[in-house]
């Protein structure tokens, strides 16, 4: 066998080595994932199910029919004392958020502002003077705290109190609305679509929603893998509120001629509710 042969032998068995080398890492690669991906599959449920464990009574409750009446309740004292939190938290960036309310002001230069979801009134400081607010929530039990804030609140003018939900809007009229105002009251309505809908109907042309909300965490993370293990307890213990909707999808299919949006990782200490979307949508 001449010589040039033999080299080209070498280099062909090289490489049929280095092929079967990387077809063996390959195909370790893939069980290996498959492995991780089946412990996942099986570890999520058991972990739901421990936590559903340690939440029995709540669950009994539901069961039962009282938990919701009761939550409902309970819900605005929590509300009231973690939006105090919240705001030393995230102060700046709401401050920063909306600073330029103002200029969507109409043509007789006062501001119309409806809040969806208003809670204890914790966005309320953050409003220019003179604002014109109309406030709703579809849970009548935070208007005693809702008052207390209005009372605190004199820069502000507030039109009226709604008990509505985000979904049916119908005593807001058409076209009336300068700015919606949204904060972590997405992630627990039944419909964003809807909601984005009746936002539309009540802007005036020009007009934006602000939006500061908490989001799914990237799919390829522990911080995503733990809100999927706390989301079907985190639903009755928030009211209703999820930790895996990715709320950024809905505000960008829903029609509006400009959006604004960001990506954030809130200041919270550890926290399932970490990452949020945070910006304004004009109509």
């Amino acid at each position: 066998m001449s010589q040039l042969a033999r080299r080209a032998r070498r280099k062909c068995s090289v490489k049929l080595e280095h092929s079967s080398r990387f077809g063996v890492l390959f195909t370790a690669g893939i069980e290996d994932f498959c492995i991780l991906l089946f412990a996942l599959m099986v570890l999520i449920p058991l972990l739901q199910r421990c936590i559903q464990l340690l939440s029995l009574p709540v669950y009994l409750l539901s069961y039962l029919g009282l938990w919701d009446p009761l939550c409902k309740k309970i819900f605005p004292y929590v509300m009231a004392k973690c939006s105090t939190i919240y705001n030393h938290k995230l102060f700046q960036q709401k401050k920063d958020l909306f600073s330029s309310l103002g200029e969507f002001a109409g043509p007789s230069m006062e501001l119309r502002l409806l809040e969806i979801g208003t809670g204890s009134g914790a966005n309320f400081q953050f409003y220019p003077p003179g604002c014109r607010v109309t406030c709703t929530d579809p849970n009548p039990n935070f208007e005693r705290f809702l008052l207390k804030s209005i009372s605190d609140s004199p820069h502000l003018h507030f039109e009226r109190f709604l008990v509505a939900s985000g979904e049916d809007l119908r005593p807001v009229a058409d076209d009336s609305m300068d700015v919606v105002v949204c904060t972590l009251v997405l992630c627990s309505v039944r419909s964003i679509e809807q909601v984005l809908r009746e936002v539309l109907r009540v802007l005036r042309l020009g007009g934006a929603l602000y939006f500061l909300e908490h989001v799914a965490a990237d799919h390829s993370s522990w911080g995503y893998f733990w809100q999927q293990i706390y989301n079907p307890t985190w639903r009755y213990l928030g009211d209703g509120c999820c930790l895996t909707r990715e709320t950024w999808k809905d505000l960008e299919k829903a029609g509006f001629s400009e959006l604004k949006l960001r990506h954030i990782r809130a200041p919270l200490s550890w926290n399932p509710t970490r990452p949020h979307i945070i910006g304004y949508a004009v109509k």
